[in-house]
């Protein structure tokens, strides 16, 4: 049984924040690498403390970062 996805918004809330992966990645204490890997949703796990630092940084609730995709 597929039980459907979590799609991770995080380019779309760079780019309507205007910030770039460089100052997001500073000011969240996190790698580059790692951003790319959210932005690309090429995660297995999400990690609650690395989306609590994106949400602060990027003043946003979790239902703008996480999207549940039901499954076809």
């Amino acid at each position: 049984m597929e039980y459907g996805t979590i799609r991770i918004k995080l380019n779309e809330l760079i780019e309507k924040e205007g910030i770039s992966k460089n100052k997001l990645s500073h000011r969240a204490e996190m790698q580059r690498s790692q951003i790319n890997n959210y932005c690309n949703n090429s995660i297995s796990r999400l990690d609650i403390d690395v989306l609590a630092r994106i949400c602060t940084v990027l003043n946003c609730e979790i239902g703008d970062l996480l999207e549940f995709v039901p499954p076809k």
